[in-house]
């Protein structure tokens, strides 16, 4: 694992990108997973959270040309290839994963709900009114840090092809998320 997140991101551009995003998205799947074993709810919230924007990215690049189709202007699909893919902006989360379902990835935009719910949470903690946070306690937020973890196992598994060394860690992933 400590291989897989020194190693540096290939370019955007190139065609290992998403491959690359994907692997890293398991790692930091793990990490959630890890953290939450040691009762760091919030940490494992922000892990699960990067989890699923390293995993909207891998989707952006590979729907690249068909999220750049649907882009009205020259100047959205410029935006589209020079910082949406590399960086999914967390602001920008929810107009691009609405784009993605347009592609036919129907559930994309309720899990990127998800994950902005445990974001907010990781920043804000517990908060028993919702007024900060959308989840009152610990235990409801490990929940969903389970939940968005099988949403990024999911979704690697689902594109699998594509992620070339991620065999070994999605089937651990797996296991520990079945427990």
């Amino acid at each position: 694992m400590e291989q897989v997140i020194e190693r540096p991101l290939p370019k955007p551009t190139s065609a290992d990108y998403a491959s690359a995003r994907l692997l890293e998205a398991l790692v930091k799947a793990k990490l959630a997973l890890d953290f939450l074993e040691r009762g760091l709810t919030r940490n494992a919230a922000g892990k699960a959270f990067q989890a699923w924007r390293t995993v909207l990215a891998a989707l952006l690049k590979l729907e690249l040309e068909r999220l750049k189709a649907l882009a009205k202007t020259e100047e959205e699909r410029r935006w589209l290839e020079e910082r949406a893919v590399p960086r999914v902006p967390t602001t920008k989360m929810i107009p691009l994963s609405q784009m993605l379902r347009v592609l036919g990835y129907r559930d994309v935009a309720f899990i990127t709900d998800r994950a902005l719910n445990l974001h907010d949470y990781q920043y804000h903690g517990p908060d028993p009114d919702m007024a900060l946070s959308k989840y009152r306690t610990r235990e409801e937020a490990a929940r969903a840090v389970v939940e968005l973890v099988s949403a990024v196992v999911d979704y690697v598994e689902r594109l699998r092809d594509k992620c070339a060394g991620c065999e070994e860690l999605l089937g651990d992933l797996r296991e520990e998320v079945a427990r």
